[in-house]
């Protein structure tokens, strides 16, 4: 049995992303990511560690050559997506063990203490992804300089 609650976490990776395909052929990108907790002592007037909480993360399909591609440890990322219990027997001892994951549908850096560039690449079934196909092209109306007529 599995449960799924939906999350949203900023977090600094611990390692680089681990990228690869599943025996079905589905690509993926898994890392782990440490969420510090501090406080304010109010004697010292100080901030202090409280505290770092680890999550596993993976992410699927298009998404994860992307992940593997840009992110590295240290680096600051927003991970949202849902956290998932679940239990497996241990081959070796055969004892029943509890995993805690987050299965990510959505990766970004943090801006907060950090600059990024995006380069956009092209959706796998959407017509960017094949160069050589031709058709209209659509310009927005807020640089043709034409309004919308109700």
């Amino acid at each position: 049995m599995t449960t799924r609650i939906p999350v949203t976490i900023e977090a600094n990776l611990t390692g680089d992303p681990e990228y690869g395909a599943s025996e079905s052929g589905n690509a993926y990108a898994r890392f782990t990511i440490a969420v510090n907790d501090r406080r304010l002592n109010e004697t010292t007037n100080r901030w202090k560690d409280a505290g770092t909480v680890f999550h596993r993360v993976v992410v699927f399909n298009q998404q994860s050559p992307n992940v593997a591609n840009s992110l590295r440890k240290g680096d600051s990322v927003i991970v949202a997506g849902d956290l998932r219990f679940g239990t497996y027997t241990d081959k070796e001892t055969g004892n029943t063990r509890e995993t805690r994951d987050i299965v990510a549908d959505s990766i970004g850096a943090s801006l907060k203490f950090a600059t990024v560039s995006v380069d956009r690449t092209p959706k796998t079934d959407g017509p960017a992804a094949d160069r050589s196909a031709t058709g209209p092209v659509a310009q927005p109306v807020s640089t043709t300089g034409v309004g919308v007529a109700r």
